[in-house]
Parts: C-alpha cells; structure tokens; sequence
C-alpha cells in the first residue's frame, strides 16, 4: 500500500527572483525589497537576494542598516506586491495540477511556500516533477522538503535550499534534529527556545522527552504539549485544500520621524483602527479583540491587547479601546511604528481544524 507523504514546496528567494524576472540585468547583484525601496528613509527588509544574505542582510532588519552592510552595487526596490501575487498565483496553479495527475492535495501558506499532500512509493520523482513544472511554467527555481508529517516536511526545506529536494523521515528525525537547539524547530522562536533553555532543555532530543507537566506549567495546556510533539517531529495532521479562515487583520505605519508627541501618537491610533476596521467588515465577521503594536526608537518593539465588550463593527468603541492600550506603554519615549490588529469572532462552525 503507497506512503503518505507531505512535500513543503517553497520558492527560492521568491520576491528578488521575481524582480529578477523583471529586470534581468539584476541577476548576480544584492538585491533587497523592503518599504518604499529608499534606504535613506524608514523602513524593514521584506526579502533580500542570497547575493545580499552573505552580506549578513535579512527580513525584518532595517533598510538603514541594511544598506551599511551591502556594497555600493546593492539594489534597494520599493515592494510591488500585485506583481508578487501573480506570480504566487502561477505557481499554485501548477502544484494544484498535480491533483488530477498524482492525486496531490495542496494548501497554500503564502506567496512562496505550500504543502502537498499526496500517497506514493516515490515522493522524491514527484518532487523534481514539481520542480521542473515549475520552472517551465514561471522560470522560478524552488526548494522541497520530504516528510511523515508537516513539521518534517517544513524542516527538510531548509536543507535542500537552493533548488534542492531533501528528506526526513521519523527514522532519521532524530539523526538530524535531535543535538540541534531548540529554536531549530519550526514554530520555536527566540523567546521560547530562551524559556526551554531555562529549564534544562537546549535540544530537540531534550525537548522530546521533555516532562509534558513541566512544559505545560512553563509554556500553558496548548503550547507546551505542542512543542513536545514538535521535537518528536510533529503530528500528523492532513493537507487540506480548504482556503485558510483570517482570524484578524492588522496595519502598520512606520513614521519617516520619530513621534515624540503622544496626542500625535493617539491620533495615529484611532486613524489606524479605523482603516483595519474597514478590513474587518469586509469579511462580515465583528471585532473581539484589539492589539497595539508600538516601536520605540531606534527599534524596541512592545505589544498590548484588550478583550472587546462584545463582538462589534463599532468605530468609535474599537478606536477608543485601541487609544486606551497606549496607557500600557512609555509616554516618554518616541516612537517611530505603529500597529493595530483587530481578531474577528469565528465563522460559523468555526475555525478549519
């Protein structure tokens, strides 16, 4: 009887290929896309090429600094996201065609990355096939992880990068994984590997035979179990093509001057809350929850969020719960971003497990 395998498809260095695409004359060159592609100004890096990483260059870091680490051959774009969802969409279209050949299952994690669920004796040919489709098809380069389970599979990704296919499997898990820090793990970041390393466990191995009332008092009834079974190499939940359900929205504002004025600040506030507001009606499901995010200068990041009374589409109760949160944070301080994120109540029915 055929295997289930999970393959994690995801595209190589996916928005500076595209750009690539674009302007050819690119290829070779670091390139980094981030904020309005202006180093001079603020803004955070949302990708940048391997030419630019092996400068030390990442997502997330400030395009400031980004700059001081690149030589002055760097490209620095401003980011186009409908031109990325194109080509996002070109790529699903060819994995979704696996389902009428191989009987593949695809469920989509963003612009460049996806699951495939599919049974089979050979998952690494399916793999290359994906591979040169494609190619073919978008002239993009991927990589693919092979796994049991989606933990597997997203974590072989990283050894098959770039344009490779790799495998784990539960009898290599912990081979590979297992004298490997925790924040190794897909979905353990620096936080929680900083908590784990606290109590005694460094390694995946350590977390794996972690006591599980040990996890859950530290890290709670949902998440310390699930780091466990994370270290084991996961579960074994399916791939499903059923489209993701947002639970919330969000925007933020990152200000070319550092706001020193908190009336400013709150003005900003209300102003955000109002557009995520309009997200949130879109999608026909109220208001529960209101989160801030606040950036102090240069780049101190702090979050607060707040039950609502009762699911609601009302503006001036949203705007005014966001502005109250402020009172969480240091008045004395300037801030240079801003965020808001409004959770929605459920569908009904629910959540897709």
């Amino acid at each position: 009887m055929p295997s289930s395998w999970v393959l994690h498809v995801d595209m190589d260095q996916f928005v500076a290929a595209v750009e690539v695409l674009r302007d050819p004359s690119l290829a070779g060159l670091p390139v980094v896309v981030g904020g309005r592609g202006d180093p001079t100004q603020r803004g955070v890096v949302s990708t940048a090429s391997y030419e630019a990483r092996a400068f030390g260059v990442g997502s997330g870091m400030p395009l400031r600094t980004a700059a001081r680490k690149l030589p002055d051959d760097a490209v620095f774009l401003p980011v186009d996201g409908p031109l990325y969802i194109e080509a996002s969409e070109q790529v699903m279209t060819v994995l979704r065609s696996f389902g009428a050949t191989d009987g593949a299952v695809v469920e989509v994690l963003g612009w460049d990355e996806a699951f495939v669920g599919v049974d089979g004796d050979d998952p690494e040919a399916l793999a290359r096939a994906i591979q040169a489709a494609v190619l073919e098809r978008t002239r993009l380069h991927c990589s693919i992880g092979i796994g049991q389970t989606k933990v597997m599979a997203k974590t072989a990704t990283s050894f098959g990068k770039p344009q490779g296919v790799f495998t784990i499997t539960a009898e290599t898990w912990f081979e590979i994984m297992g004298s490997r820090p925790t924040d190794a793990l897909w979905g353990v970041g620096r936080k929680t590997s900083a908590k784990l390393d606290a109590l005694g466990f460094r390694t995946v191995s350590q977390l794996a035979t972690a006591p599980t009332e040990t996890l859950v008092a530290r890290l709670g009834p949902t998440m310390g179990p699930w780091y466990r079974r994370i270290a084991r190499g996961g579960d074994l939940s399916p791939v499903t093509s059923t489209p993701r359900v947002a639970r919330g929205h969000g925007r933020e504002t990152t200000f070319q001057e550092n706001l020193c004025d908190w009336e400013q600040v709150e003005q900003e506030v209300r102003a955000l809350a109002y557009r995520v507001l309009e997200d949130v009606v879109a999608e026909g499901r109220p208001a529960v929850r209101v989160g801030l995010k606040v950036r102090y200068a240069p780049f101190e990041s702090h979050t607060a969020s707040t039950p609502l009374p009762e699911p609601t589409f009302a503006e001036l109760e949203i705007a005014d719960a966001a502005a109250a949160l402020l009172a969480r944070f240091d008045a004395t301080r300037a801030v240079r971003l801003l965020g808001v994120r409004l959770e929605m109540s459920p569908p009904e029915g629910g959540y897709p497990r």
